[in-house]
C-alpha cells in the first residue's frame, strides 16, 4: 500500500467524522461507565444456570454489555465474538461462509464443541452443530454471557468449550423503534419491534428484521505465493435473511412468571465462488416455561421448545473451464436436510444460605432430535445428471440429571461449586444406503444402535483475596456427541468423496483452569491458565489402499465391485482420487492464556485490550496429520486492543485495532497463512434519548489480506474482510 493511497484513507475518514459531528456543540464533557468494582459484581449470569454473580464464577468470563455492543466495528454478532479472548472466528462474517460452515471454535478445541444459547435456550444448528448467526441480528441484542470452560455438569453436550448465552431484548414500555444501516458490498439491515406492555400480567414485544449482501470478493485461489490475486471488490456472494419473532411474558399466578417465544427465519445465500448454488434454510422455532417461587429462597423452572429446518442445499465445483470440462463450473450435489429438535427441562434450585451449604439446584433435561438426509451426486459433465445417491435418516437421544452445590466457608474466603450430571445419550438409524446412478443397485447397510453414558463432574473454587481480588481455579469433564452431519450425510466429487460413519460415538474432555480477576473503580483485569484435552474426537479419516480393511471398506461405501483403492484416477463409482471417512481416532490437547483488560482514564478516553496464546496439537491421530504440531486454523497469538474518546456529551469513537498472528491451515503445515492486523473506527451520537446514529469502518486502511481457516487445499484460501463503511440509526418512538 503505497503512502499516497494512505493518506487518502485517512483524509476519507476524517471527512466522515467531520460530518458526523459538524452539528455538536456542548459545553460538558460525559464519563465512560465506571464503578467496575460495583457493576461488575451486581451482573448476574444466567448461563451458570444459578443465577451466579459474575465476580463468584470460578470460570473465566466475559460480559458483553450493550455498552460495548454499541461501540463494536462489527455488525454482525460473530465478528463482534472474534475480537473475545478465547474465540477463534476468522475475518469473514458469517453471510460470506456457506451455513455448514457458521461455527464457533473455543480455546482452539474445534468447530462445534461449544454450546450457544439464545435466552438460555440451545442454539446449535440440530443436525451440523453450527450457529446459524442470522437468527440474531445485534438489533435484537441486549448482552451476551461467554463462559469458558468445560461446562457439561451443567449443560451436557456441546460443553466443552463453554457456553455463549444470548440475552436478546425484553418489553419495557408500550412503544417501537426502528433500526437500519448500509454500507459497502450493498450490504444493508432493517429491523422493527412493537412493545406492548399491559402491567405484569402481560407484555410482548413483536420484532422482524432483514438483511442483505452481495458480498466481496473471497476467491479460493489465492494464496500467500500469489498475492495479487487477492482483489477487494464486490463478489459473487450473495446473502438474504430474514426474521420474525414474537416474544411474550406473563404472570398467571402471584408466584408464577412464564414465558414464549414464536419465530421463523429464512437465509439464502449463494456462498461458493461461482454464485450457481444456492443454499435455503428454513427455520421455525417455538419455547416456553415457567418459573414458580415455591418458597422465599425456592424455585421451581420448567422449559419446553421445539425447533424444525428444512435445509435445501447445493455445491458447486470450482473447477476452471478447459477441453474436457467445458462446463465448468458446474453443481455436482444437492442436498435436502429436513431435521427437528424437541426438548425440555425442569430444575429446582434452593437458596439454603447455611454454614455448610449456600445453594444447591437439581435438573432434568431431555432433547431428541429427528433428521435425514438425501444426497444427489451429479455427474461431472455439468448436465445435471445423477451419478450416485445416498440417503440415510435416524435420530438422537439426550436425558441428563444434574446437581449442584455451592459452599462458602466462613473462616476463609473461599467458595466451592460442586457439580455433576449423568448424560444418557442413544443413537438410532434404520436406515442407510448408497446407490448408483438414479438409484440403481442399492447398498443397505444394518446400522446398531448406539449408547452411551456419559459422567460430567466438575469443581470450581474462588478465593477472595481481597475486595477486589479473587483467585479462581476450576477441573471438569465434558463431552461432545458426534453431529447428524457426520453420522448421516455423505457427499462427493471427482476430487474427494466424504462418508459419513454411523457408528460415531461421542468425544470426551477433561481439563482444567486457574485465574485471577482484579476489579477497581475505572478498570478490571483477567488472567486465565487452561489445559484442555479431548479423547475420541471426531475427524475425516483418508482410506489408505495399502490397507486391506480400507480397501474393503472402500468397496462398500463407493458400490464398487473391484479394488476400488488400486489406481489414483478411480475409486468405484466414486470416480475420486481419494475417499475419506469420519472417525473417533484422534486425541487433541490445547492449553493457553487468555487475558482481558479494560481502564477508563479520567473522563473522557477509555481503553480495552486483550490476548490469547494457545498451543492446540495432536496427540494421538488415525490420519496422516503429524502428532505434536500446532493444528490449521488456530494462530498461537491473537490480540487486540481498543480506544475510545468521548468528545461531547452522548458521543463516542471507538479505534480498533486486531492482530492474528502466522498460523496454517492445516496441521502438516504445508499452507502458511501470515499475520496481518486490522484497523477499525466506530462513531456513535445520541441525538435525542429516541434516535441514535452510527458511523462505522472494517478495515480502515482497505489492507489485503488471507485470514486462517482450516482446509487441506491451496485452493480454500479465503481473502479477509476488505474496508466497510457502514451508517445506520436507531429511533424509539
Amino acid at each position: 500500500m503505497n503512502r499516497q493511497f494512505l493518506k487518502i484513507q485517512i483524509k476519507h475518514f476524517f471527512f466522515l467524522i467531520g460530518l458526523f459531528f459538524f452539528s455538536l456543540h456542548s459545553t460538558a464533557q460525559i464519563s465512560p461507565p465506571s464503578n467496575y468494582d460495583q457493576k461488575l459484581s451486581d451482573i448476574v449470569v444466567n448461563a451458570t444456570r444459578s443465577d451466579t454473580p459474575l465476580d463468584q464464577i470460578p470460570l473465566n468470563t466475559t460480559i458483553l454489555t450493550p455498552e460495548v455492543l454499541d461501540a463494536s466495528v462489527d455488525l454482525t454478532i460473530d465478528q463482534v465474538l472474534k475480537n473475545v479472548p478465547g474465540v477463534f472466528l476468522n475475518d469473514v462474517p458469517y453471510y460470506q461462509k456457506d451455513p455448514t460452515g457458521q461455527s464457533i471454535n473455543v480455546r482452539g478445541l474445534g468447530y462445534g464443541r461449544t454450546l450457544v444459547l439464545i435466552d438460555g435456550l440451545p442454539a446449535n444448528d440440530a443436525f451440523y452443530g453450527t450457529v446459524q448467526w442470522n437468527l440474531v441480528p445485534m438489533s435484537s441484542i441486549q448482552s451476551v454471557e461467554f463462559v469458558r470452560g468445560g461446562v457439561s455438569s451443567l449443560w451436557g453436550n456441546y460443553g466443552m468449550g463453554g457456553v455463549i448465552n444470548i440475552n436478546t431484548k425484553t418489553p419495557k414500555n408500550s412503544s417501537q423503534d426502528i433500526s437500519f444501516s448500509y454500507g459497502a458490498f450493498g450490504t444493508g439491515n432493517v429491523a422493527a419491534s412493537k412493545d406492548i406492555v399491559a402491567g405484569d400480567a402481560m407484555q410482548l414485544r413483536f420484532s422482524a428484521d432483514y438483511f442483505s449482501s452481495q458480498g466481496y470478493q473471497n476467491y479460493a485461489t489465492i494464496s500467500p505465493a500469489s498475492a495479487s490475486n487477492i482483489k477487494n471488490g464486490m463478489g459473487t456472494d450473495s446473502v438474504k435473511n430474514s426474521n420474525i419473532r414474537l416474544q411474550g411474558y406473563f404472570k398467571p399466578t402471584q408466584e408464577t412468571d412464564g414465558f414464549f417465544r414464536i419465530g421463523y427465519g429464512t437465509m439464502s445465500d449463494l456462498s461458493t465462488n461461482y454464485a450457481i448454488a444456492p443454499n435455503l434454510v428454513q427455520t421455525t422455532d417455538l419455547a416456553g416455561g415457567t418459573t414458580t417461587h415455591v418458597d422465599v429462597d425456592k424455585k421451581l423452572q420448567v422449559n419446553a421448545y421445539y425447533q424444525n429446518t428444512s435445509f435445501y442445499k447445493q455445491s458447486g465445483s470450482t473447477t476452471t473451464p478447459n477441453s474436457s470440462n467445458p462446463n465448468a463450473p458446474y453443481i455436482n450435489a444437492n442436498y435436502t436436510d429436513p431435521y427437528s429438535t424437541l426438548g425440555g427441562s425442569v430444575q429446582y434450585t434452593h437458596d439454603l444460605k447455611t454454614a455448610a451449604i449456600d445453594q444447591y439446584l437439581l435438573g432434568l433435561d431431555a432433547r431428541n432430535i429427528s433428521a435425514s438426509n438425501l444426497t444427489n451426486n451429479l455427474n461431472a459433465n455439468g448436465n445435471g445428471s445423477v451419478v450416485s445417491i445416498n440417503y440415510a435418516q435416524g435420530q438422537q437421544s439426550f436425558y441428563g440429571l444434574l446437581g449442584q452445590v455451592k459452599s462458602k466457608a466462613e473462616f476463609v474466603p473461599i467458595e466451592a461449586t460442586l457439580g455433576a450430571r449423568v448424560d444418557s445419550w442413544s443413537s438410532q438409524i434404520p436406515t442407510l444406503y448408497n446407490t448408483g446412478a438414479n438409484g440403481a443397485n442399492p447398498s443397505y447397510t444394518n446400522i446398531s444402535n448406539k449408547s452411551k453414558t456419559q459422567l460430567s463432574p466438575s469443581l470450581g473454587l474462588m478465593f477472595n483475596a481481597s475486595k477486589d481480588w479473587d483467585i479462581r481455579a476450576a477441573a471438569y469433564q465434558a463431552f461432545h456427541a458426534p453431529s447428524m452431519n457426520n453420522t448421516l450425510r455423505s457427499f462427493g466429487s471427482a476430487t474427494g468423496w466424504n462418508f459419513a460413519n454411523p457408528n460415531l460415538v461421542p468425544e470426551t474432555m477433561t481439563g482444567y483452569e486457574v485465574g485471577t480477576d482484579f476489579r477497581w473503580k475505572s478498570g478490571f483485569t483477567q488472567l486465565t491458565a487452561f489445559n484442555n484435552y479431548i479423547q475420541n474426537s471426531v475427524t475425516s479419516y483418508a482410506l489408505n489402499k495399502n490397507n486391506p480393511n480400507d480397501v474393503v471398506l472402500a468397496k462398500s461405501l463407493c458400490n464398487a465391485t473391484g479394488n476400488p483403492l488400486t489406481g489414483t484416477a478411480s475409486v468405484g463409482i466414486c470416480n475420486s482420487t481419494s475417499v475419506n471417512y469420519f472417525t473417533n481416532q484422534q486425541n487433541l490437547l490445547s492449553q493457553g492464556l487468555e487475558f482481558q483488560y479494560h481502564q477508563d482514564i479520567g473522563t473522557t478516553w477509555s481503553v480495552d485490550g486483550g490476548y490469547t496464546y494457545t498451543l492446540a496439537r495432536l496427540t494421538w491421530t488415525a490420519t496422516s496429520d503429524p502428532t505434536n504440531s500446532q493444528v490449521g486454523g488456530v494462530p498461537q497469538n491473537i490480540a487486540n486492543a481498543g480506544l475510545t474518546y468521548y468528545p461531547v456529551p452522548k458521543a463516542s469513537i471507538t479505534t480498533t485495532l486486531r492482530y492474528v498472528g502466522n498460523s496454517w491451515m492445516d496441521t502438516a503445515h504445508t499452507l502458511p497463512v501470515p499475520a496481518y492486523a486490522i484497523i477499525g473506527l466506530r462513531a456513535n451520537y445520541e441525538l435525542t434519548p429516541q434516535a441514535t446514529v452510527f458511523a462505522s469502518v472494517v478495515n480502515l486502511l482497505n489492507r489485503q489480506y488471507i485470514t486462517f481457516n482450516i482446509a487441506s487445499s491451496s485452493t480454500a484460501y479465503q481473502a479477509g474482510m476488505p474496508q466497510a463503511i457502514s451508517v445506520g440509526a436507531r429511533v424509539v418512538f
